[in-house]
């Protein structure tokens, strides 16, 4: 039994155009020889894929069955030369970036909907570590671009670009002490703070820290949920904060000091001494191009 593309092209096109003629002019073939690969097909297949005993074909029931198999080996055959046409540009198979969950979801969300688009056959592999975490697997490999806190010594075979700043907040539960008075340094030292968690020991870790007592905990919402229960305070991303089901338990508290917000910047490295394809380096320039408004 041999099938061919053509084959399966004219019958998908016939079933989706209701009948050979609207078929050979989607195809931009003669009705005969859309008629002619429909007739070969059911030939090949020994079964009739449509009745043609109206005005026009309709779809017997091997037809419906056999047509979303048809559509997808047509389907991969797009995928393959697709794949093809990457490898002639030298557009990198995969590619890993690692970002840090201060950057806002929403931006995110629309960077990564655009590199779909531009690079439909190149594996992405996203990666949320934290801060440090961040340029370490940048140094070591393992991711090609990453963005991260602001890291004040950072490795000379990092190249980095700033781009822009992300508030944090001050928030605590409703009935936790902090909530009824207007908080300075001294009452913020005096309760447990609950910071993020990095898997490397460095400067970065430690900036934030203001209490004395501290929970470190590897991600922003759970972090939100610990504080939810009163277990301490914490500074958190505004978006992350603006889309915890837990906001409506939360307050920010009125501070003493400062506007009540913790900009932290965040910035962009690479590997200066690794090769950048075609998919890292629109990246690269689409984060770069991205202004950075963490609220909603």
């Amino acid at each position: 039994m041999v099938v061919s593309m053509d084959q399966l092209e004219a019958f998908v096109a016939a079933a989706k155009h209701g009948s050979f003629s609207a078929a050979g002019r989607a195809l931009r073939k003669a009705q005969s020889a859309v008629s002619t690969q429909v007739a070969n097909l059911e030939e090949d297949l020994g079964l009739d894929l449509f009745d043609r005993s109206g005005r026009n074909p309709v779809l017997t029931s091997a037809g419906e069955r056999l047509l979303p198999e048809a559509k997808v080996i047509l389907d991969r055959r797009e995928h393959l030369i697709g794949v093809a046409s990457s490898f002639e540009a030298h557009v990198e198979t995969r590619l890993v970036a690692a970002i840090d969950e201060l950057y806002p979801d929403r931006e995110m969300g629309a960077l990564f909907s655009e590199f779909a688009s531009r690079f439909p056959h190149v594996e992405l592999e996203l990666l949320f570590p934290m801060m440090e975490d961040v340029s370490r697997l940048v140094l070591d490999g393992k991711a090609d671009v990453g963005v991260m806190w602001r890291q004040e010594d950072l490795p000379a075979e990092l190249g980095f670009q700033t781009l822009g700043w992300v508030p944090l907040k001050m928030v605590c539960a409703k009935d936790h002490p902090l909530a009824k008075v207007d908080v300075g340094w001294e009452e913020l030292k005096r309760y447990r703070q609950i910071m993020v968690a990095v898997r490397s020991e460095g400067a970065a870790k430690q900036r934030l820290r203001t209490a004395a007592e501290i929970w470190w905990v590897e991600s922003q919402w759970v972090i939100l949920q610990l504080v939810k229960q009163g277990i301490g305070w914490a500074l958190v991303p505004d978006h992350v904060i603006a889309h915890s089901p837990y906001a409506p338990e939360l307050v920010t508290p009125a501070l003493q000091f400062g506007d009540g917000q913790f900009p932290v910047a965040l910035e962009m490295v690479w590997h200066k001494q690794r090769p950048c394809g075609p998919a890292a380096k629109w990246l690269r320039r689409r984060l770069a191009t991205t202004k950075l408004n963490a609220s909603i």
